[in-house]
């Protein structure tokens, strides 16, 4: 693996809006200076576009109080191909971060043709992209980083989910997207020599997160006197991690890159990497809504009487879910001496904190 330093490179983020692009921007311009962040969103509205306005506004006063460094954010598409090979073509990019995607395992049974669109052709364009930053000598891409999910390993009963494990079986067309991400990925970095490397997120969460994911849409949900359902009966184990710690990951995978090297054949060794990023420490899902409804009652979010028996039901799997996440992150500790850490009740403490500032101001 090859160390690059991050300071005065040009660094590409699409899905610069989204929950992870947006804490990675702002992490960026605090900690590197000086540097070139450029963002690409297409703030499409999968959910509240109000959230991902709030994202931008809080980047926008990170590059404010960073004025050596530069923050530039384009509105489209990555399946816009001529858009994105303009894109490259202007901005050079040194490293690109692709978080751009359709995300959602139960949002891909109801509309399917979104995950086509973004997450095959978009990251086909991105792929193109980085292959063609070369031509004429340039050059071109130092690194791709992309956002693979958990939800690879499908029904594997083997855990801890291991990056060494087969993962041919996926459970839902978003997991199916992410699969061919990482095999699309391969192919490019053998065929083209483009250093990449895979992240497997498990089940990110914290403040101005996804409002699609259990912990925000059961807080609405209490709020508004639903009732919240709990898939499995509750047997369900998540290896929920905190938002500072994917991105603590991400940047320190930014710097190191898969190694260029040649076979015996002669041709390039794909300089390529998987790894997962996840707590090690599964949570069961009745463990994690107590702790949710201890914190939400603490922040003052929900009233101290709250009868929350008489919100929650119990009710069976559902289809496209797995019953357990579990990351193995030897791999990921080996290389950069990270192991994600923050505690379920320390993350879900500033989410509920930061609910109530956005919501119940």
């Amino acid at each position: 693996m090859q160390h690059i330093d991050l300071k005065n490179k040009r660094i590409l983020v699409t899905g610069a809006a989204g929950f992870i692009g947006s804490y990675l921007v702002q992490e960026l311009l605090e900690t590197v200076s000086p540097v070139t962040v450029i963002g690409i969103d297409n703030m499409n509205d999968y959910y509240d576009v109000s959230i991902k306005e709030y994202r931008l506004k809080e980047i926008e006063k990170k590059a404010s109080e960073h004025p050596e460094s530069t923050w530039e954010f384009f509105k489209q598409d990555i399946s816009n191909k001529s858009m994105i090979d303009l894109l490259f073509q202007i901005s050079k990019p040194d490293i690109v971060v692709n978080l751009a995607a359709q995300a959602g395992v139960r949002y891909s049974i109801t509309n399917p043709d979104a995950y086509i669109s973004s997450n095959l052709v978009g990251f086909y364009n991105i792929l193109e992209a980085c292959r063609h930053s070369y031509d004429g000598g340039e050059k071109g891409v130092e690194h791709l980083v992309y956002a693979s999910s958990s939800s690879v390993y499908g029904g594997n009963t083997k855990v801890p989910f291991s990056t060494k494990d087969k993962v041919d079986n996926p459970v839902s067309l978003y997991a199916a997207t992410k699969k061919s991400n990482e095999l699309m990925a391969h192919a490019y970095s053998k065929l083209y020599n483009i250093p990449s490397t895979g992240l497997r997120f498990f089940t990110v969460y914290g403040p101005a997160g996804r409002p699609d994911m259990a912990y925000f849409s059961f807080t609405n949900k209490l709020l508004s006197g639903e009732k919240i359902q709990i898939f499995n009966y509750g047997n369900c184990k998540r290896d929920f991690t905190y938002i500072d710690d994917i991105v603590h990951g991400v940047k320190l995978v930014m710097q190191g890159v898969p190694e260029k090297k040649t076979g015996e054949d002669g041709l390039p060794v794909p300089p390529y990497a998987i790894y997962n990023i996840g707590n090690n420490n599964p949570e069961n899902l009745l463990d994690f809504v107590d702790i949710l409804k201890q914190e939400l009652i603490r922040a003052k979010v929900l009233p101290e009487n709250y009868d929350f028996e008489a919100h929650k039901e119990l009710v069976p799997m559902q289809a496209g879910d797995v019953p357990v996440t579990y990351a193995d992150t030897s791999a990921l500790e080996a290389d950069f001496g990270f192991k994600p850490d923050t505690s379920l009740r320390d993350g879900l403490q500033r989410f509920a904190q930061w609910y109530k500032e956005f919501y119940l101001k």
